[in-house]
């Protein structure tokens, strides 16, 4: 049963092809009755699976076979995946161009049955299909808009950089097939040793490649091609979140594998400054975003390494809420305005609805209570400091940069604008919008923020009490100086980034900061080190493989086309003296032969004429005429067949 989570998208994805073509309206209320549906249908599917702990296990050829079950944490996120997922689809059936709107519907939604499959695996053969397919599916979709050539290559430089991480995930299966003959994951428990490390680390290898984690953090940059839908969910619950879930999935094996756990943490605690860094120096809204998911995810990774995977995923399900939200609401300020730059928004007034809902979601980001995202940041610091000192003081810091950089993005794209603009805003824009597609955009970032708005619900214990219960995790209880510290930090952090949205709106475009925007180098850094050494190994490759291999394959053709004309001229030579010696022969038969050929030939013939001419001159004499000669030959011949017949009897 747990296999009808990733197949119910799938079902639905197959059904867009029916969808009415010509008519745009009819095509777009088609499409999104079509998707709510599926994701509705696929979140209850899920909390009944995650209630009745369903599982499923398909039979190839043993020990192949794939398994799937939903323990508490798997549940969790099977529901969370196509919730998130329908405000967002239902946001692409409108918002999106109509060209291609069918085709990119129907991948939105193979997308989440992926996810589904992912989330449901419970063997590495059957993560390794739904892996696979979120990442081919996240390729078509960041190239969704193929006819533009930049799209293609970002789509194909994303493939390509979460592949390579990918290769850990092989790695991890191989070596869990040759320690316990099986690729279950309940096989981990039994391994340690070069095997245990190789699968775990191949584990941490393939996460931090598909959440965007150092060193793979720029492909999220690129990702930023596709569609503001695309961007919404690939950030907020799917592609990017796939790498967070299995480590935190897999948790318990990972704390027994010698240096993993302090490993995961310094990957994620670095990768949470830098990103915080590199989202406060950004004036494209997408890029901000997409930087800070980077960021948030490395403090999933710092609570999982910290031995608390519940705290992992409830900042999942908090970022999940908040960071859907704050790309749908960059999308509509991009309708708006033709541009993602921040400095040139300011649609406080244009777009009051949208700013205010929008809020909502960038309080969450910042860390400010009650939202749920301050809570669940509170509680990686608390993780954090279960670990180390220092850890919990990167996860602080991270915590004031994401306050920053929420601030800078809430005030520059949905701030007032100053008096000089007022002319260029217009009037103050009615609070509901009037047209269709508006208000299923906001009717969509409405629905995410009364998630976000739920999500506060954490900051009560009788709701703390009841997820651990459900979830089967532990949740650490903060202190008091940590709590205060972070605070002040998120204070902090709101400060320096309404500062920088009122009087450097345009840091991050120039000089340094610009540089340093750019993945603080990062990009230069991975063509210098990989991409440059590899085209210079290739080139000079291919210049050996000239020089080489096709030189020693022309030597070989020289040399027999060499040996042919030699034996050519052989062969003529030789050839030549048996055809005359040949032709004698035969002649000499022919001469033989035509002779006595000719005797005998002829004699037959005459032979033939003379028996046949006497035969009728001897018929003749019978002839005479005299009735008793004939009496007397029939008579004799009468006698003849009667002695024949005696004789035979």
């Amino acid at each position: 049963m747990a296999f009808l989570l990733p197949l119910l998208p799938i079902l639905f994805a197959i059904a867009t092809t029916f969808a009415p073509r010509g008519d745009d309206g009819r095509q777009r209320l088609w499409l999104t009755g079509l998707a709510v549906a599926a994701m509705a249908l696929t979140a209850f599917a899920a909390a009944l699976g995650a209630a009745g702990g369903w599982t499923g296990h398909i039979a190839w050829h043993e020990p192949l076979g794939l398994t799937a079950a939903l323990p508490p944490l798997a549940g969790a996120m099977a529901i969370l995946v196509p919730l998130i997922a329908l405000p967002v689809l239902a946001y692409a059936a409108f918002h999106e161009e109509g060209r291609g709107l069918r085709r990119l519907v129907a991948i939105l939604l193979v997308f989440v049955g992926g996810m589904e499959l992912l989330v449901v695996a419970a063997d590495f053969l059957t993560l390794l299909i739904g892996w696979e397919l979120v990442g081919v599916c996240s390729y078509l979709l960041i190239s969704h808009e193929w006819r533009n050539r930049e799209n293609t290559a970002s789509g194909l430089y994303a493939f390509l950089m979460t592949r390579f991480g990918d290769l850990g995930l092989f790695a991890a299966a191989m070596a869990v097939f040759s320690a316990t003959g099986s690729f279950s994951y309940d096989g981990l428990g039994l391994m340690e040793g070069v095997p245990a490390a190789v699968a775990g680390f191949g584990l941490l290898l393939a996460a931090a490649s598909k959440s965007g984690q150092i060193p793979f953090a720029p492909w999220l940059f690129r990702a930023m091609a596709g569609p503001t839908s695309v961007s919404a969910l690939l950030h907020a619950a799917t592609m990017v979140a796939a790498g967070a879930f299995i480590l935190l999935r897999l948790e318990p094996f990972l704390a027994s594998v010698p240096g993993l756990p302090g490993t995961i943490i310094a990957v994620g605690a670095a990768t949470a400054l830098s990103g915080g860094i590199v989202a406060l120096l950004q004036t494209h809204a997408k890029r901000l975003l997409a930087a800070s998911t980077s960021a948030h995810y490395g403090l999933m990774f710092v609570a999982v390494g910290a031995g608390y995977p519940g705290v992992a995923f409830l900042h999942l399900v908090a970022h999940a809420a908040f960071k859907a939200l704050l790309f749908l609401a960059a999308g509509v300020a991009h309708e708006k305005t033709g541009s993602y730059d921040l400095s040139a928004m300011r649609l406080g007034r244009a777009l009051p609805l949208v700013g205010l809902l929008t809020l909502v979601g960038a309080l969450s980001l910042a860390g400010v209570p009650p939202l749920g995202g301050g809570w669940t940041k509170e509680a990686v610091t608390t993780a954090a400091e279960h670990w180390s000192l220092w850890a919990a003081g990167a996860v602080i810091l991270a915590g004031a940069l994401s306050a920053a950089y929420a601030a800078r993005f809430q005030l520059s794209a949905f701030g007032q604008a100053e008096e000089q603009d007022d002319e260029d805003e217009g009037e103050t824009a009615p609070l509901w919008p009037q047209t269709r597609a508006r208000q299923v955009e906001i009717g969509a970032m409405a629905l995410l923020a009364l998630f976000v708005l739920l999500t506060s619900l954490l900051w009560l214990p009788p709701v703390r009490s009841t997820l651990e219960e459900l979830l089967q995790t532990a949740l650490p209880e903060a202190s008091v100086a940590t709590l205060v510290l972070s605070l002040i930090g998120v204070g902090l952090g709101l400060l320096t980034g309404t500062m920088i949205a009122r009087q450097y709106r345009t840091l991050g475009t120039e000089g340094a900061a610009a540089e340093a925007a750019h993945w603080l180098g990062l990009p230069a850094l991975i063509d210098a080190a990989v991409t440059g050494p590899v085209l210079w190994l290739s080139r000079k490759a291919a210049k050996l493989d000239d020089k080489l291999i096709d030189g020693a394959v022309r030597l070989v053709a020289l040399g027999g086309r060499g040996a042919s004309w030699v034996m050519r001229q052989k062969g003529e030579a030789g050839a030549e003296g048996l055809v005359t010696q040949a032709t004698g022969l035969v002649g000499s038969l022919s001469r033989t032969t035509s002779r006595f050929g000719e005797w005998l030939t002829d004699g037959l013939v005459e032979g033939l004429a003379l028996t046949v001419g006497q035969s009728g001159r001897d018929a003749r004499r019978l002839q005479t005429g005299l009735s008793h000669h004939y009496y007397a030959i029939a008579t004799l011949g009468a006698g003849a067949a009667i002695i024949l017949l005696l004789g035979l009897s």
